[in-house]
């Protein structure tokens, strides 16, 4: 009698099975929980004999995830159900189905584990995993191994994700990879983790067409950009999508000087390289000429008349004009230019602010006034004190030396401040 059981029950599996393929139909008449075998996963558990009928509870929870979790009269969820008779296939396919259950963010507990960084969280979570399970971003377009990515000080994390999945999604939001996000954070050990499992990444491009290359030489990191160009020298030669600038560009851009010369240890020939503007790696140094030792010491030399930009402006020029006290007919377009600069960003930080003299003629105006005023007033203060002080011979030396040289710094503000505002043309 017990066979012939086992034959109707395979019997009505086979048809249910057949007729959940048609359910999308069924469903547009009638809510899930109203279709008549939905209402208890828990029965069908009872009535499989055999691992190969797990795949049947499978279409059953694609279709109807809240099956999951429904308790039958005694207050038993299919899993305990499942492990009660035995079906050991079924068991691990309801854990499996838990772990992928999604919050409203579309996070899964893997998701949550990679973001708090417990290793041993993420351990017990992947021991019932199916390696071949690709985890799917969630609503922020992030992936379990990007999120731990963002984590400094996550290779041992990212170790035991890599191990474990065979084929692991690596994407994030933005259009990066788990590889930009651990340059994002710092972290050389991660980056060699993940480069030596997925090498490919160090090519792969964000939105904007930066490769992780572009964050490390941008954030200033010498170590990462280290690791990186031991994994793949040919990266330093990409420009990125906005303004064509090879890593190196935007390293000097920041004025990170011992990046730019990690870079140029690894490829000589990549100051050569130049951005949609014609802006070269000595322009973008003479942008940062002020602040920079090494842009100081290059153009102090002179004699450095390669490629002008855009503007029509050699490297040397450029640092002239912005090292220069006087007014320059370029002034005003170097300046234009450098805020467009800094209105750019990469990995989320921005261009640091550029430091331009900012010399007009109102600024030269406020200043003199101010001279003229403390000159005159000494030059009174010292007249006056020459009148009406007993002439000691010291206080009367010291009395005409303060009175000449105030006279003195009178004339030089009227005869010659007074001839250098006249060449600003405004």
């Amino acid at each position: 009698m017990w066979l012939v059981w086992q034959e109707i029950a395979a019997w009505l599996f086979n048809r249910f099975s057949s007729i959940l393929d048609f359910l999308p139909v069924l469903y547009v008449f009638f809510p899930v929980e109203y279709v008549p075998f939905y209402r208890s996963l828990s029965i069908f558990i009872t009535m499989i004999r055999g691992e190969k009928r797990s795949d049947f509870i499978e279409k059953i929870l694609t279709k109807c995830p809240s099956l999951l979790l429904q308790t039958n009269a005694k207050g038993q969820t299919p899993l305990h159900v499942a492990a009660s008779y035995g079906h050991s296939a079924i068991v691990k396919l309801l854990i499996n189905k838990m772990l992928r259950i999604r919050d409203q963010e579309s996070d899964t507990a893997l998701h949550e584990a990679a973001r708090c960084g417990n290793v041993e969280v993420v351990k017990a979570l992947l021991e019932f995993e199916d390696p071949g399970f690709p985890y799917s971003a969630n609503k922020k377009q992030e992936t379990p191994l990007y999120i731990a990515a963002r984590r400094r000080g996550s290779g041992r994390l990212l170790t035991l994700l890599l191990d474990k999945f065979t084929s692991t999604a690596h994407g994030g939001p933005h259009g990066r990879t788990a590889l930009h996000a651990a340059v994002m954070a710092g972290d050389a050990e991660a980056i060699r983790v993940i480069s030596k499992k997925k090498g490919n990444l160090t090519k792969e491009r964000d939105e904007d067409g930066h490769t992780p290359l572009h964050y490390a030489a941008h954030l200033g990191f010498k170590s990462v950009v280290e690791e990186l160009l031991k994994r793949d020298v040919s990266v330093a030669y990409i420009g990125d999508r906005k303004k064509g600038m090879a890593p190196v560009l935007m390293a000097a851009r920041q004025g990170y000087l011992e990046t730019v010369s990690k870079i140029l240890s690894f490829c000589l020939d990549c100051c050569e390289n130049v951005d949609n503007k014609s802006l070269n790696l000595l322009h973008y140094l003479a942008f940062r000429g002020s602040s920079s030792p090494l842009g100081r010491s290059l153009f102090k030399r002179g004699g450095i008349e390669i490629l002008e930009g855009a503007f029509g402006m050699t490297p040397q020029e450029v640092f002239s004009v912005l090292q220069s006290e006087k007014h320059h007919q370029k002034q005003k377009q170097i300046k234009e230019l450098l805020e467009e600069i800094g209105n750019d960003q990469v990995a989320d930080e921005p261009v640091i602010r550029f430091g331009v003299r900012n010399i007009s003629k109102e600024r030269l105006e406020k200043r003199r006034n101010a001279h003229l005023v403390v000159a005159a007033l000494i030059a009174t203060v010292a007249f006056a004190a020459a009148i009406t002080v007993p002439a000691f011979k010291a206080f009367a030396v010291t009395n005409v030396m303060a009175f000449i040289f105030s006279v003195f710094a009178l004339t030089t503000h009227f005869g010659v401040l007074d001839n250098l505002l006249s060449r600003f043309n405004f």
